[in-house]
């Protein structure tokens, strides 16, 4: 088995080094969304982290940073119905793989957050935890956030009296609450147990 330590010096050895992170995988609604991205050896980038420890306002301004000084990022994503579909860990990949694809120049190695990689074509390895210290994760998973927290304020507006604002699609007690009283919107990943259970009640 490969060490982190040897991922990072093997990663350290080309000079298009994606790093791919997802947020969304837990909440009962909205997408999966996925970033990746590329940033310069010495980019200069104060603050990366795991993006859940970092502030909303801290997150937002960093976000804005990575997209003025990556050499490349982009975003994926799979819909509430993919997940339906494929399942949660299959839509999750797909997502990364549309954020990779997107780039708009082919990376050379992509070192992905968590157990699991995307099918993509060129060589990828995971890292358990690497949103904390590899700068190109932490940095795509501030972008997705980001990305999905702003999407999810719009669904609020869209089907409002869930609290997508709040928990973000997460299964709070006050989301479990307004899907009992309001049923099922468009955006509920009908796959999920407490969605699933609403559906059986009371279609």
């Amino acid at each position: 088995m490969i060490s982190v330590q040897q991922k990072l010096a093997f990663a350290g050895t080309f000079q298009r080094v994606a790093g791919v992170d997802e947020v969304g995988r837990g909440p009962l609604a909205g997408p999966v969304i996925a970033a990746a991205v590329i940033l310069e050896k010495n980019h200069g980038i104060i603050g990366l982290t795991d993006s859940k420890k970092l502030s909303p306002s801290r997150r937002e301004k960093l976000a804005a940073t990575i997209r003025e000084n990556a050499v490349a990022w982009a975003l994926g994503r799979a819909e509430n119905h993919e997940i339906d579909s494929l399942n949660i860990l299959q839509a999750t990949l797909l997502a990364m793989k549309r954020a990779i694809e997107s780039l708009g120049q082919e990376p050379e190695y992509v070192l992905v957050d968590g157990l699991h990689c995307p099918d993509v074509g060129c060589r990828t390895e995971a890292i358990v935890k690497g949103d904390t210290f590899v700068p190109a994760i932490s940095a795509a998973s501030i972008l997705a956030k980001v990305a999905r927290d702003e999407e999810m304020t719009v669904l609020d507006e869209v089907f409002p009296g869930y609290g997508f604002a709040i928990h973000k699609g997460y299964p709070t007690a006050m989301h479990l609450q307004a899907l009992e009283k309001l049923g099922v919107s468009p955006v509920h990943r009908r796959s999920f147990a407490p969605v699933k259970r609403r559906l059986k009640q009371y279609g």
